[in-house]
């Protein structure tokens, strides 16, 4: 039950940074609360009924990795970890009442569950991530998917099912296209071959010959934030799986049929994938104030804080931070917002009950890695440390990329729990039929 005199911390997503706030911080306020302490209530707000770590999206869109062993239920979690969780898209934000606005939850055929609900704040939280930006590219937004969250991803899924059976049935090709030559492009495509060997290695051969891949990026490179080494490796290594790929090949147009470049050229394709560019939801760009970069992402302070606002952060994929000095804002990664989200973990109990400053927020680059699926891994050690800069690849890039869900997923379910999930993970690998990987 909720108490209305206790401190609101209110978080708005369900990403990485979201729920790794509201279960370290729940888990802990639960036991200062067994042992008489007055503590803030935690309330998670999302549109989606689970979560799922957002730089495997695109193993759940191949259907590579079994989702329902990789979501994990709000619900659940937040009875758990002990915090509150309501259903809901934010649509709104008063910040002299200090409330924000959800929308209507409605039945699938239409009838309202939920009428619209406003739920007060002391402490805002705003981490609703980020979607692909299509630069208005005309097209794009009718006739092309994007997997920037696990309804997407499982959207995606389902419909290249059907497209892989309609190809079989009917002996129709199935050309598929993806826009975007960063880490959510190229491992889209690796994770789309090695769907389509373990279809034909249980029968399916006919899709070798007729479900092609291509990508086609903008720049002139692959992976244009990882060292050019990794980029040039990377290359070589989707060509030598049969995937085509264009560099420096600007999209000006999607239609049904495909892709129209700048160069006059077109890239024939009947499923469609837009993953190029980063921006966040247009909603943050109307919120009550609140300042916002041109790409809808709204302006922080060092320490987190809004600009306009000293009771309402932002993190994540959808807030802007500039480190002084620094030529650019921090990139919008899975490893950025965990680290937010660490922060604030470590100093916003103090924020709450002792009115301290929340200090500013330092960014440690640990490295990228990035993951072809069984086919290869790449990885880089980032900007500080003995060995800054160096790369590898291998079974170590495999071994270090599988290590952060890991570690994300033992956070959230705590270090044996989690080490059961991984086994049952490596289980069910056993049991399906592995992708052929020459």
């Amino acid at each position: 039950m909720q108490d209305s005199k206790a401190h609101q911390l209110v978080i708005v997503g369900g990403g990485v940074a979201d729920i790794e706030i509201a279960t370290r911080l729940g888990r802990r306020w639960t036991k200062e609360r067994r042992r008489g302490a007055a503590v803030p209530e935690i309330t998670l707000v999302d549109a989606d009924g689970a979560h799922v770590w957002k730089p495997i999206l695109h193993t759940i869109a191949a259907g590579t990795r079994d989702v329902s062993q990789q979501d994990v239920s709000f619900i659940t979690q937040a009875r758990d970890a002990g915090f509150r969780y309501l259903p809901g898209a934010l649509t709104g934000l008063d910040r002299a009442a200090r409330q924000i606005t959800l929308a209507p939850l409605q039945a699938p055929d239409g009838r309202l569950v939920i009428p619209e609900r406003r739920v007060p704040y002391d402490t805002l939280v705003l981490a609703v991530g980020s979607e692909s930006n299509d630069f208005g590219t005309p097209g794009v937004a009718e006739h092309c998917r994007t997997i920037d969250e696990r309804r997407q991803a499982l959207a995606f899924h389902q419909e290249i099912r059907i497209r892989m059976l309609q190809s079989l049935a009917l002996g129709e090709d199935l050309p598929i296209a993806i826009v975007g030559g960063g880490a959510t492009g190229v491992e889209l495509a690796a994770e789309l071959v090695q769907l389509r060997e373990i279809s034909a290695g249980l029968g399916a051969e006919g899709l070798r010959g007729r479900m092609t891949v291509t990508l086609i990026e903008s720049g002139e490179r692959l992976l244009s934030g990882f060292p050019e080494d990794i980029s040039a490796a990377t290359l070589a290594r989707l060509r030598g799986l049969g995937i085509t790929v264009l560099v420096g090949a600007r999209v000006t147009g999607a239609t049904a049929d495909g892709f129209t470049l700048a160069d006059g050229s077109t890239v024939r394709s009947s499923l469609k994938v837009w993953a190029a560019g980063i921006r966040a939801p247009a909603l943050l760009s109307g919120l009550d104030g609140l300042e916002t970069a041109r790409s809808h992402q709204l302006r922080i302070r060092p320490n987190l804080r809004t600009t306009a606002d000293a009771a309402i952060y932002a993190i994540g994929d959808c807030a802007c931070l500039q480190p002084e000095g620094a030529a650019h804002p921090l990139p919008a990664t899975a490893q950025v917002a965990s680290q937010e989200a660490g922060h604030l973990v470590r100093h916003l109990p103090a924020a709450i009950s002792e009115g301290r400053a929340v200090p500013d927020f330092v960014f440690h680059d640990r490295g990228m890695l990035v993951s072809l699926a069984d086919y290869a891994a790449y990885g880089s050690l980032g900007r500080f440390g003995l060995f800054k800069g160096m790369t590898f690849r291998g079974r170590l890039a495999q071994f270090g990329h599988e290590m952060l869900y890991r570690s994300h997923q033992a956070m959230l379910f705590g270090f044996w729990r989690g080490s059961l999930v991984w086994l049952a993970d490596r289980l069910n690998a056993r049991v399906r039929m592995p992708a052929r990987r020459d």
